[in-house]
């Protein structure tokens, strides 16, 4: 493998890599690359489907592509077939020897495989056609398709390091920050601080020794959020590109990775992307023959949420324990080992060189007022498209929820939406028109975060949401600040005692109190955003606090000290299936007769709930 020294090789490289691909022939993706797809055994289907193509003796007329995740990862192992862009969902070993001699060799529609609108129950064909694809703008995401993460040369030939060569070949540092300010990117990993500023301010400050550091925050560690890591599993390289052109406009020669532990797929897909990109010279020394020298080096995180704050970061990638420090001193002047730092997160690096290509005033027509670009969500909870949806900033929650995600499942009533991860806050169903962006999301007392989105129907109960994530959050709180750690403790407990029906209404006026304190009394973001899920839940849902204190009930029926499971006797049948499934035998009768539950006994498990097909089972 020859090193690219210089735009017009890179140009040439493209050239033949691209002569090389597809011609006229049919075109398969599979999704088979990201933890979601594997999880659903897709290696084993991709293995069939080469198998099945050989078998039928079409390996010179079929062009099988290994993609990461596509998105729609409830659907996954996902089957794409090009050019027309028929979509199968849900691939399943077995499905392989059909697809390949009714669709690729006859041109036949398997309709089972097809995905079902559940607004209207209609059959899909198109992939294109799909509203969770054709709503979204999928400028970052979209490329997924045309990627097979461990080969550079997809990457390349999809228009990869274009930039990097655009601005390593007649762009000076000054103009490339420029631009990056004009764009109008903000940090996609909760503060949404502006990217040209940051790269500014560490380019202007004197470095000793001419050390300075650009770091890549992979550790999301957000429940439900995965925006990151599929990047990092789908499309690394455009990180590591964004992160070289980073590095050459603020002067840096040394950057980290700091990629969650837990990430063991997105750990291995980025080594192989570092190795091929040294052995290409898109990294290392003198890159693409400018002189300009850049490494990238992986660390592993600590295992803690508190480790996603920049200083916290920092100071594990140094050995030290993950704990944040003060901010009246910048990272942009002391970061790493005292050092200059610019960090930024996964999706803020991978949006440069786009910027870079197609220029800052494309990117800032994207979006509104102060949030420009699109955004990626995590879209989880109780809604029917789960998966990863990139946006332009300003769209709607309503849009994204009932457009994209296709609404509630089981005709069940939208509750509420709570964006921004374990900090984020609880937003209503009347302000289900509130557009998504930085200032807005705060205005409603929630926030951006790294873009977690987590919707919950009517059986959610908004106390023990609040009293969830402040669980998480007192668990993971480093302990170096009194308000956070020990005003979490006492928040959490509070909380239990309300759906414990040992609440008062004081509670709620010290909430308030409480609140203050651990907001301005904290060091990092963990702590001074804690307690926006209490705060939203009591500022939109007071009643349902007010129900668990006074009433001593749980109007969704989720806290158990304040429920009861009861059979209705004129619905019941004895048809014996809750019997047989209680694990406590709380439950007698004989087949054909009313049954009864035994309080004692119970453990309000719900499982006699969602056995019966009858509704006799109550909550109460």
């Amino acid at each position: 493998m020859k090193k690219i020294s210089s735009l017009e090789e890179l140009e040439k490289l493209r050239e033949r890599i691209s002569s090389s691909k597809g011609g006229k022939k049919t075109k398969v993706l599979i999704s088979t690359k990201a933890t979601c797809c594997q999880l659903q055994k897709s290696e084993q289907v991709t293995s069939a489907l080469f198998d099945e193509i050989e078998k039928n003796g079409q390996k010179d007329k079929v062009e099988i592509l290994t993609t990461g995740c596509l998105g729609f990862c409830e659907l996954e192992p996902i089957i794409v077939i090009k050019p027309k862009g028929i979509l199968y969902k849900n691939i399943k070993v077995d499905d392989v020897s059909d697809i390949v001699a009714k669709t690729i060799l006859k041109g036949e529609i398997i309709e089972k495989l097809l995905y079902v609108n559940p607004l209207d129950e209609q059959r899909i064909e198109l992939e294109d056609d799909i509203p969770f694809y054709s709503k979204q703008n999928r400028i970052l995401l979209g490329n997924n398709s045309n990627i097979d993460p461990d080969k550079i040369e997809d990457y390349i030939a999809s228009g990869g390091y274009s930039a990097l060569s655009k601005v390593l070949s007649g762009m000076k540092p000054d103009e490339i920050i420029e631009e990056i300010k004009k764009s109008g990117l903000r940090g996609r990993g909760g503060a949404g601080f502006p990217t040209g500023r940051k790269w500014e301010s560490c380019r202007n400050t004197e470095a000793e020794d001419d050390i300075k550091y650009v770091i890549c925050n992979a550790d999301e560690g957000d429940p439900g959020a995965y925006m990151d890591r599929n990047l990092l599993e789908s499309n690394p390289h455009s990180v590591l590109e964004g992160m070289i052109i980073g590095a050459y406009s603020i002067g840096s020669h040394n950057g980290y990775i700091y990629v969650r532990n837990e990430y063991e797929l997105a750990v291995s897909t980025l080594k192989n992307a570092i190795k091929q990109a040294r052995e290409y010279g898109f990294l290392g020394k003198d890159i693409l023959g400018s002189g300009f020298d850049f490494t990238i080096k992986l660390s592993r995180g600590g295992g803690a949420f508190v480790c996603g704050e920049s200083t916290a970061l920092m100071a594990s990638i140094e050995g030290k324990p993950g704990e944040p420090r003060a901010k009246h001193i910048h990272t942009t002047t002391k970061g790493l080992w005292d050092r200059p730092t610019n960090l930024n997160n996964v999706e803020t690096w991978a949006n440069v060189p786009l910027i870079i290509n197609s220029g800052a005033d494309w990117y800032s027509k994207i979006g509104m007022d102060k949030s420009k670009g699109t955004k990626i969500f995590s879209l989880v909870g109780k809604i029917h498209n789960t998966g990863l949806v990139e946006v332009p900033m300003g769209t709607t929650l309503r849009d994204i929820i009932f457009k994209i995600g296709g609404g509630i499942p089981g005709e069940r009533k939208f509750k509420a939406v709570q964006t921004g991860g374990p900090s984020g806050g609880c937003i209503p169903e009347h302000l289900l028109d509130l557009p998504v962006d930085y200032e807005k999301l705060t205005e409603a007392g929630s926030m951006m975060g790294s873009g977690g989105m987590i919707v919950m129907d009517d059986r959610t109960c908004m106390v023990d949401v609040a009293r969830y994530f402040t669980n998480f959050l007192k668990d993971e709180s480093c302990g170096k600040c009194v308000p956070c750690r020990n005003g979490l403790i006492q928040l959490h407990h509070m909380l239990t005692d309300i759906c414990e029906g040992r609440g008062s209404e004081k509670d709620l006026d010290f909430f308030e109190e409480l609140g203050f304190w651990i907001t301005n009394g904290s060091l990092c973001q963990l702590g001074t955003t804690a307690v926006n899920p209490v705060q939203t839940t009591l500022r939109y849902f007071k009643d349902e606090y007010l129900t668990h204190i006074v009433d001593k009930k749980c109007p969704a029926g989720v806290c158990k000290a304040l429920i009861t499971f009861t059979i209705d006797s004129e619905k019941c049948t004895g048809c014996e299936v809750c019997k047989k499934n209680c694990p406590q035998d709380a439950i007698s009768g004989e087949k054909k007769e009313v049954h009864d539950i035994d309080q004692d006994k119970c453990i309000k498990c719900g499982i006699c709930e969602d056995s019966c097909k009858f509704d006799a089972v109550e909550v109460n």
